[in-house]
């Protein structure tokens, strides 16, 4: 693991991570607080926060998947971040003037920016980071999100609490600004191989690739099951707290911050015993404890109880998440990242969506504990799909794929 703390590249790329995930907290909360306070709580203009964050996400990933396959990856970061900086910009200037609904916007931008800067970062981790390392690394920046899962929220509250929603957005104005400075210390890309297809014929041979891939549809699989079974879920942790252990809402703060802690310590010995790990193996365990502790919350009645569970169910969705990362870097060819992640997202995306739309009526018509019956027996089903994933072989370019010997290549 030393060699990631000498590897420039890792070092920046996780150090602008961590630099937009403390913007991205300072935004949530700042937002939720300004919009909570103007509109004295109005459900239909805060649940338009989340609708603004992932709406982006099925229409812009695929395209900006696309796009950052052509791009040069360094540049589209510092771009992304100086549109989310000159965004900010705006919105100090509209905000004097009375029209705080231009909050909408920050959160827009951002989501539509990170449809084109994930990628690029997953292409540069690729190319500087040497394979046997990229299971940690991708450990350690998870581990890093994690840290603000638990950190963010007080971080992001105080700031508003204390110095107000101008103050606030100055803050993400400087964060950004300084992650795109970082970035232009990355190693300079070597040009982009020009390309003479259209944008629409790269997109379809994002979703060729995926689909003569066996190990990518049975990835896609999971990624429904799993968005699916999270959205039936996630939205109804609040319950957990106020109807199942009958304590007040904002005890739901705690969950949130001991889920935060297992998904770090997850992460960091996910990094630490990454090469001993068997990836199926560790996939399919991975999955069973999920099972098992997501049905140990909804059973305990007992606080301290819930807190150990979700600990414990956060550190296994730590594993998982290592495991499917790993995957997606390591044996997907680097000119087609973009737009396998500009596929594959959407699926999960629009899974966990509908099973959030669902959850409220599910539960009104039944009980918190069918619904988490049905999250579960959903997580179970991804792992058949799972165990058809064959980690340890690359995938093969679309390209060079004969139509006679096309499922022997990529299977």
């Amino acid at each position: 693991m030393s060699t990631l703390f000498r590897n420039k590249a890792f070092l920046i790329v996780t150090g602008s991570d961590l630099l937009q995930n403390l913007a991205i907290w300072i935004r949530n909360m700042a937002i939720l607080y300004y919009v909570m306070d103007q509109t004295q709580g109005n459900p239909i203009a805060v649940s338009l926060i989340t609708v603004l964050e992932y709406a982006p996400i099925f229409v812009f990933s695929i395209i900006g998947g696309a796009l950052a396959d052509r791009w040069n990856p360094k540049r589209t970061m510092i771009i992304g971040d100086i549109l989310s900086a000159l965004s900010i910009v705006m919105i100090i200037a509209v905000l004097s003037s009375g029209y705080w609904q231009i909050l909408y916007v920050a959160t827009f931008v951002s989501s539509i920016v990170s449809q084109f800067s994930q990628p690029s970062s997953v292409k540069i981790v690729k190319r500087n980071v040497e394979e046997e390392h990229v299971q940690s690394a991708i450990a350690i920046t998870q581990s890093g999100q994690s840290l603000f899962l638990i950190l963010g929220p007080i971080v992001g509250t105080f700031i508003y609490t204390v110095m107000g929603i101008q103050t606030s957005m100055y803050a993400l104005l400087i964060l950004f600004i300084a992650s795109a400075i970082l970035l232009t210390f990355l190693p300079k890309d070597s040009a982009q191989q020009e390309t003479e297809t259209s944008l629409l014929a790269d997109i379809k041979e994002g979703w060729q690739y995926v689909g003569q891939s066996r190990s990518l549809k049975m990835l896609s699989l999971v990624f429904i099951c799993v968005g699916l079974s999270s959205g039936l879920i996630s939205p109804l942790e609040i319950f957990l707290i106020t109807e199942r252990l009958g304590l007040e809402q904002t005890s739901l703060q705690f969950l949130s911050g001991v889920s935060g802690l297992g998904l770090l310590i997850g992460g960091g010995i996910a990094a630490a015993f990454s090469g001993k790990m068997n990836q199926t193996l560790t996939l399919i365990v991975g999955v069973m404890c999920l099972v098992v502790t997501t049905m140990g919350e909804v059973l305990s009645s007992w606080f301290w109880l819930t807190l150990v569970i979700s600990f414990l169910s956060s550190i296994s969705l730590a594993f998982i998440n290592v495991i499917i990362s790993t995957y997606l870097v390591t044996q997907i060819d680097e000119r087609l990242i973009g737009r396998v992640n500009g596929t594959i997202t959407p699926l999960f995306m629009g899974a966990m969506l509908l099973g959030s739309s669902m959850a409220g009526v599910i539960m009104n018509n039944t009980s918190l504990f069918i619904v988490y019956v049905i999250s579960v027996t959903v997580m179970i089903l991804s792992i058949l799909p799972g165990m058809r994933i064959e980690f340890g072989k690359q995938n093969a370019p679309v390209n060079t794929l004969n139509p006679e010997v096309a499922h022997q290549a990529v299977d």
